[in-house]
């Protein structure tokens, strides 16, 4: 079984892989830029389960690209009021930036990696 990390990004929880790529609301970062994320919940490498409190201490660590920077799906809300002739149209696409997880390890077996 591949190992698994869960994190907090962007407000949300995510279950990644390596060698994956993930879809995060908008980073200011650049494309082909690299870094670590730090918010992990819970690690799973070769049946060893280590579970943080809320999270891991930076035991661990996540290397991660930026791909490329894109809208999301088109979200339409349609109002009407009934009997008044009343009606709005309007919708919106969320910036997501897509993110390709290039490693999950722990620190004291690969060194010291520094956010970039």
């Amino acid at each position: 079984m591949a190992s698994y990390a869960i994190v907090q990004a962007s407000g949300k929880q995510f279950w990644v892989e390596e060698n994956k790529f993930y879809d995060f609301d908008k980073l200011p970062l650049d494309k082909g830029d690299k870094f670590s994320i730090n918010q992990i919940l819970l690690v799973n490498q070769k049946s060893n389960v280590s579970l943080g409190t809320p999270y891991l201490d930076s035991e661990y660590s996540i290397e991660a690209t930026v791909l490329r920077h894109l809208s999301g799906p088109k979200v339409r809300v349609y109002k009407m009021r009934p009997k008044k002739k009343t009606r709005k149209t309007f919708g919106s696409r969320r910036s997501l930036t897509r993110v390709l997880i290039n490693a999950i390890y722990r620190k004291s077996d690969k060194g010291v990696f520094c956010i970039m």
